[in-house]
């Protein structure tokens, strides 16, 4: 037969901690970088997701954008 466990010994066994961490951490942009929760994000219709403060890089390396003054 085997024996039982409470939950937060095995929890704490498995990850380190009784109870789970609340991380401020949300995902990944498309560019790589750590979004948190309540940072501003674009999603486009292929999936992707990314920063605000990426965008212009993503639109340039991912879409082909280019960006120019008008003269």
């Amino acid at each position: 037969m085997r024996d039982l466990e409470h939950p937060a010994i095995t929890r704490t066994l498995r990850t380190g901690y009784p109870e789970p961490i609340q991380s401020e951490h949300w995902g990944v942009d498309a560019c790589g970088d750590e979004i948190f929760y309540d940072d501003v994000i674009y999603e486009f219709s292929d999936g992707d997701i990314v920063l605000e403060e990426n965008i212009r890089q993503y639109l340039e390396e991912h879409l082909g954008v280019i960006r120019k003054r008008a003269e």
